[in-house]
């Protein structure tokens, strides 16, 4: 029998407490071993589904734990890359929330260190795992649309709790560091290409972070409009459209939570077909992806430099909005 990938995190937020800790446990071929957090009553929750845990008081401790073969790093934005650092440099493989950086610049010696340590590191772009992405890849590829000419993508929440951490510039807050990544991602994942120029960044703040961001793209053959914000209700949705069709992601990034994973085709022959995957738990799957990255060297779908990738393209969206 394989011995499973034995998985720590550092830090006991929310978000690893309803979805990436029990996304762990729920794995074949992973185990959730430890956690790093100096709260007993934040630990509770974990205990409670992995009854074997280990709990350190420091991160650090967490990285001198010989019994841990991964690292999920899920702490605030500005953490991200001096935790993949040093869980790399403590000999682990490392799955670091997204954003990785806050520059794409800052991503660049990450990738330097993943090769000379010879271990995995990636960022956690949990929708690459799931297979409506896969699907919409294909369609756009065989050419199920015709020719791509436009993508847009929406991706909305309204917080008004001002004390989030979303809302706190020194911690890379932002809609576009938060959601952007998925709107700008997915439609680098879906397409395989990088866009031309920013040709429109339209941004609205409050306390130094972006919480409503309208931008537009030009790629080679095709435009796209992005459109996220902190401060309208919850809505997702991306749509690419062809010379010959469309294909609309009605839950492209929350399936399960915000609605059922499904993809839309329609065609100009008036043909139309509906492809359903409601039983497919991203999380999951991508922690399964780690471990067999891991495990056995197979190719992980989203690396530090599709990361990059992406961080460059924010990155041109705020220089652009500064230069209006």
């Amino acid at each position: 029998m394989t011995q499973s990938v034995r998985w720590a995190v550092l830090g006991a937020g929310k978000f690893a407490r309803e979805h990436m800790g029990p996304a762990i446990h729920a794995a074949h071929g992973a185990e959730l071993v430890a956690l790093g957090t100096s709260s007993l009553e934040k630990a509770a929750p974990f205990a409670a589904f992995a009854p074997n845990l280990r709990v350190h008081e420091t991160y650090d401790a967490v990285l001198s734990d010989a019994d841990v073969d991964v690292v999920y790093v899920p702490l605030p934005n500005h953490l991200h890359i001096e935790w993949a650092q040093k869980a790399l440099n403590a000999g682990k493989h490392v799955l670091v929330e997204k954003p990785v950086g806050l520059k794409a610049a800052q991503i660049e010696p990450l990738i330097a260190l993943r090769d000379e340590s010879g271990l995995q590191c990636s960022e956690a772009f949990m929708i690459a795992h799931h297979p409506q992405w896969t699907r919409v890849r294909e369609m756009i590829a065989e050419g199920a649309i015709g020719e791509l000419r436009h993508v847009d993508g929406f991706f909305t929440y309204n917080n008004p709790d001002l004390s989030n951490v979303r809302f706190d510039a020194a911690k890379g807050g932002g809609s576009l560091p938060d959601i952007g990544v998925y709107t700008i991602g997915s439609t680098r994942l879906a397409t395989g290409r990088e866009p031309l120029e920013i040709t429109f960044a339209d941004i609205d703040y409050l306390n130094g972070v972006d919480i409503c961001a309208r931008v537009s793209a030009r790629f080679e053959g095709f435009s796209a409009h992005w459109v996220t914000a902190m401060n309208v209700h919850n809505s997702q949705s991306m749509t690419f459209y062809g010379t010959l069709g469309r294909i609309h992601v009605t839950a492209p990034f929350n399936p399960g939570k915000y609605g059922e994973a499904r993809i839309e085709l329609t065609q100009s022959d008036g043909a139309a077909r509906v492809e359903r995957w409601p039983e497919v738990a991203q999380y999951k799957t991508q922690v399964e992806a780690f471990c067999a990255s891991v495990r056995g060297g197979a190719a992980f779908a989203w690396t530090l430099e599709d990361a990059r990738a992406t961080q460059a393209v924010i990155d041109a969206v705020y220089a652009a909005a500064t230069s209006r």
